[in-house]
């Protein structure tokens, strides 16, 4: 057990006192102080192998993990890394946020000396592996380092956020604890660190990818051997070695907690198989090599038996995961079933770094059944069901009323069955949301679940929720009723994501009466796209010339690209440079949009 405490302390050279960082309007975006209450013993309202996860990753400040190679911990969610080279530094996975890595990044510089920036690695897609790169490079300064990354990475970076993100930071809430107070009642982190900072992000893109295991380059005078290694924690992502340090990066790979086959804040499923094979790969090509191991999370690993046997032990938890739920379904029995029935291996059960902090072995269980056989148990009962607010509604008339159904479920709970007694008691408020007692119940139960879970985000999911159920009745079933706003369009994202943005805030039950074309040269990009709105649907189609006529769109612009999204946020302050056509189609397809009632197009035209 101290060998993990050992381990995240080796290496220390300091850290900031107090650990607080502030944006440039005062606004604190991280402090790890509000988790003080971690260095005293665990109290009854935190699962005790939970708190001992907490107390290891609040240790922060900046550590050498080998000769030339340092880690700044617990200055956000993940780890930064910087590798020293021949004239200046690279960086590994910036952090969350630009204040956050820029104050890791001057930490450094305090121990270490003013090294410029000559490298910049981002080892996968997600944003706590990203998102605080400008805090480190500065604007203007793309192009002056290379900045590396696998393949597809920019898709898999931006797809989730354009289709989906309001919807999954909604669900994030829920997922990390962020309207909960620190403490031992309530927020104790979520397992893969304390918690994410609330800075400012950006995605600054690529200019060198990585397609193949075994591609070899030099950065700075650093040598370095990529591992492909897709569709494990991550759609695109690498792992890499350094071979003059023996020095073994493994992304997210393998961390010291089991991590999750899909996301509480919504993702696809991601896939236990290949990664398991993925670390089996891992160690045939580095077993033999690496003395140190090191991810974007949590604290490295020393000496090469303790190395294979992490990485042994992490391959064969995700093939067990896996074979035996897929064995299990095919003998019948569904998702749910089998994440009550299966456990893992004393071996793995028993490992500290195979704990369910932020995945868990039931959640992940019912991921791998839906991966193969979908959201349907195959029980026809379950084919149709009643939405919660009318399934609520009838079973509390079944149970005679909500008084009645209340006083079953608190005996449910009084007994120790604090699982059916939330089932009842949410069918309650789903019925009746504004029902004071059946919500103070319902919140009364998550909150003992919350408190027992060893499960961080699962904590954080029971706490949330009954913190809102003692608040407002929007938030019951983790999202709110709040509307979609202006969508994030970054200029550093190209047209076709963009449009891709577009194409999921349209209100299509309202624009399917009309049906419209419209062709659109983006002139500084050489793009052209045709837009189509037909049957409510927003259909964009890259045309091979730029050229414009109006055989079949009824408006055709040459715009920048710049111009471009500025009409498309209803900021348009520069008039289009050729217009051809009816005017007032840009000003239809705008109605369509949340933000679009009013537009400053026409006015330009």
């Amino acid at each position: 057990m101290s060998e993990d405490f050992e381990n995240a302390d080796r290496g220390f050279m300091g850290s900031i006192e107090p650990c607080t960082i502030q944006n440039k309007s005062g606004h604190t975006v991280w402090d790890i102080k509000t988790f003080a209450f971690l260095e005293n013993d665990c109290p009854e309202t935190v699962n005790a192998k939970l708190w001992r996860q907490g107390q290891l990753t609040a240790k922060h400040g900046l550590f050498e993990v080998t000769k030339g190679t340092y880690q700044v911990r617990g200055f956000d969610i993940s780890n930064m890394t910087i590798v020293e080279g021949r004239t200046g530094v690279i960086i590994i996975d910036p952090l969350v946020s630009h204040e956050c890595a820029a104050a890791a990044f001057s930490l450094y510089k305090k121990h270490r000396g003013d090294r410029p920036l000559t490298g910049l690695i981002y080892s996968h897609s997600h944003i706590d592996h990203f998102g605080g790169a400008r805090g480190v490079l500065s604007e203007g300064m793309e192009n002056s380092v290379p900045i590396i990354a696998p393949s597809g990475f920019m898709e898999e970076a931006t797809c989730e956020n354009i289709y989906v993100g309001p919807s999954m930071r909604r669900r994030a809430r829920w997922m990390y604890g962020t309207s909960l107070p620190k403490s031992p009642e309530g927020q104790v982190g979520c397992g893969l660190g304390l918690a994410t900072s609330q800075g400012s992000t950006s995605l600054i893109p690529p200019n060198v990818l990585i397609y193949n295991t075994g591609d070899e380059r030099v950065v700075d005078g650093v040598r370095l051997v990529f591992q492909m290694v897709n569709g494990t924690e991550a759609p695109s992502e690498f792992n890499f070695y350094f071979p003059d340090s023996n020095a073994l990066y493994i992304s997210e790979c393998a961390t010291h907690n089991m991590h999750n086959i899909i996301t509480l804040r919504g993702a696809l499923v991601r896939d236990a198989k290949a990664w398991s094979r993925h670390l089996d790969e891992s160690i045939a090509l580095f077993g033999e090599k690496a003395t140190v191991l090191l991810a974007g999370h949590h604290w490295p690993t020393w000496r090469k038996e303790k190395i294979n046997q992490m990485l042994t032990e992490q391959r064969d938890m995700y093939a067990f995961m896996h074979d035996q739920t897929v064995r299990l379904m095919n003998e019948g029995m569904t998702g749910i079933e089998i994440a009550e029935t299966l456990r893992l291996p004393p071996a793995l059960d028993n490992a500290w770094h195979l704990q369910g902090y932020y995945g868990s072995l039931s959640h992940n269980i019912k991921a791998i059944y839906q991966r193969y056989m979908t959201w349907f148990d195959g029980n026809p009962a379950n084919l149709w069901k009643h939405p919660p607010v009318e399934e609520g509604k009838r079973y509390i008339a079944c149970m005679g009323g909500a008084d009645q159904a209340i006083e079953i479920a608190v005996n449910y709970a009084d007994s120790g069955d604090l699982r059916f007694a939330a089932t009842l008691l949410g069918h309650v408020v789903a019925a009746e949301p504004n029902h004071t007692r059946g919500r103070e119940a319902l919140a009364s139960v998550y909150t003992r679940l919350g408190h027992g879970s060893l499960n961080g985000t699962w904590r954080n999911f029971y706490l949330t929720g009954a913190q809102d159920l003692r608040s407002s009745p929007q938030h019951i079933y983790g999202s709110s009723l709040e509307k979609m706003g202006l969508p994030k369009l970054d200029p550093l994202l190209s047209v076709e994501q963009w449009l891709a943005a577009l194409s999921v805030q349209i209100d299509g039950p309202r624009a399917a009466g009309d049906s419209l074309i419209i062709d659109i040269a983006i002139s500084d990009v050489g793009e052209t796209w045709r837009l189509i709105l037909s049957n409510g649907a927003l259909t964009y189609r890259a045309l091979s010339t730029k050229a414009l006529s109006l055989d079949e769109a009824g408006l055709q612009l040459q715009v920048t690209k710049e111009e471009f999204r500025m009409l498309l946020l209803n900021k348009q302050t520069a008039e289009a440079k050729t217009v051809q056509g009816n005017s007032e189609l840009f000003l239809r397809l705008m109605q369509f949009f949340p933000w679009g009632t009013k537009t400053g197009f026409n006015s330009h035209l």
